[in-house]
């Protein structure tokens, strides 16, 4: 039975299938089949809509950064769709966030390590051929055009880097877009931007209530 806080992710591979909810509502069923009975609190949806050629993923980051703010867990509706995905396997592996995919609820961190091992292997494997293909086609005195090389994971460069930082700039990267707002809203003195986050929903990293100390050193974070 679900209890806690999530962040649910849904994902659609073109733009006419998310503006049309196709796809969608049968995952938003899936999620939602997943909870109920818990003592459960949706925060937020997230939405990607993306190619299946695109290996960015800036609302699953988006989705990821929520997480992390609300100490909430990511919900996704079906795991094994995205299992040969290396840039999404990526993504939440390195997003140091709890995860549950409704169709896979027994899916752990170990067990999307080895599909994103896994993914990259076959697209390694894919490339490979591809190269060869495309070799023994211009042998043949094929004109080849454009640009056929492969892409590699827009997560895979940045994951060391990611994992490098500290905690504690990893979280005021994640608190300052709110505070930003808390600020806009007319917040001045430290005292005031906590009262603002706290008002928000946002726990502080261990989980507490924000003082004008946390802000203070979450604000001096480079």
């Amino acid at each position: 039975m679900a209890e806690g806080r999530f962040i649910s992710y849904l994902r659609v591979s073109t733009a006419k299938q998310g503006a049309s909810g196709l796809g969608l509502e049968a995952q938003r069923a899936a999620v939602t089949e997943y909870l109920n009975g818990g003592r459960w609190t949706v925060i937020n949806e997230v939405v990607e809509v993306e190619s299946g050629k695109r290996n960015d993923r800036p609302k699953l980051a988006e989705a990821l950064r929520l997480c992390r703010l609300h100490n909430a867990t990511l919900v996704i509706a079906k795991l094994d769709r995205l299992s040969r995905d290396a840039a999404f396997l990526l993504n939440l592996q390195a997003g140091n966030v709890r995860f549950v995919a409704a169709d896979m609820p027994e899916a752990n961190e170990m067990v999307v390590g080895i599909m994103a091992v896994v993914a990259q292997a076959e697209r390694k494997m894919i490339s490979t051929r591809t190269k060869a293909a495309l070799a023994a086609a211009k042998a043949r005195g094929v004109k080849l055009g454009g640009d056929r090389g492969v892409v590699p994971p827009a997560g895979a460069s940045a994951r060391g880097g990611a994992v490098t930082k500290s905690r504690a700039s990893a979280r005021a990267w994640d608190v300052a877009p709110v505070i930003e707002e808390v600020q806009a809203d007319g917040a001045v003195s430290l005292r005031q931007i906590a009262a603002g986050l706290n008002a928000r929903g946002i726990p502080t990293a261990r989980g507490g209530q924000w003082s004008a100390v946390q802000v203070k050193r979450v604000m001096e974070q480079p």
